[in-house]
């Protein structure tokens, strides 16, 4: 009797836990981007959305990334200050 092995089981990717900010119109954009999808029937969590645009910048090279990033609003960095109650 002979006992096949199972082949080993495909190395999972680490996971990082991140938190950004933007402004409110690129979060509707996401809204949006989701709602396209509707169309063809797949749905999308926002995070692969995110993913699939960060390999889309990763195609372009350095000065069409350096042109789509001049065409962002800046954003003031860090966390808001707690109000006091």
């Amino acid at each position: 009797m002979s006992h096949a092995r199972k082949p080993p089981a495909p190395e999972r990717a680490k996971l990082v836990r991140d938190g950004f900010t933007m402004p409110e119109a690129d979060y509707a954009l996401l809204k949006a981007l989701k709602s396209r999808l509707h169309e063809v029937q797949r749905e999308a969590k926002k995070s692969e959305l995110l993913r699939a645009g960060l390999r889309a910048l990763a195609e372009l090279d350095p000065p069409a990334l350096a042109a789509a990033l001049d065409r962002l609003t800046p954003v003031k960095t860090g966390r808001p200050r707690k109000t006091a109650p």
